[in-house]
């Protein structure tokens, strides 16, 4: 399914850089956003494919700019992995509450990272 579009949220400039050159590799397209309000804004103006939402950002976190997204008509249906660092199990049960498409810890690893994607991007 190569060509589509994915929405990349992300404050980390070694984490984006690293996300954008594997998929693009991979033959995917991508929109960058540092912040969850600049993400939210992104997705209602694209429609991407697919969301790759860290949780730990600036402003609004990734668990907040994914719950708007869950509420608009036009973006809820965009399937939104969660990407994070943190390890805590209190903060993994609350994204799989909430209804990500799926979780990636920190630091990715390139095989099982791209096999979630694509995984999700078939569904």
């Amino acid at each position: 399914m190569a060509g589509e579009l994915i929405l990349i949220v992300e404050d980390n400039e070694n984490n984006m850089k690293l996300v954008r050159d594997l998929l693009g590799y991979h033959g995917y397209r991508t929109l960058e956003a540092v912040t969850g309000e600049e993400g939210v804004a992104l997705a209602r103006e694209h429609l991407p494919a697919l969301i790759l939402m860290d949780i730990q950002l600036p402003g609004i976190d990734g668990i907040e700019a994914f719950e708007q997204l869950a509420s608009d008509p036009a973006t809820r249906d965009i399937p939104v992995i969660a990407v994070t660092a943190s390890a805590m199990q209190e903060e993994r049960a609350r994204i799989e509450t909430v209804g990500f498409a799926g979780y990636q810890p920190k630091p990715i690893q390139l095989d099982e990272f791209m096999a979630a994607v694509e995984e999700v991007l078939q569904a």
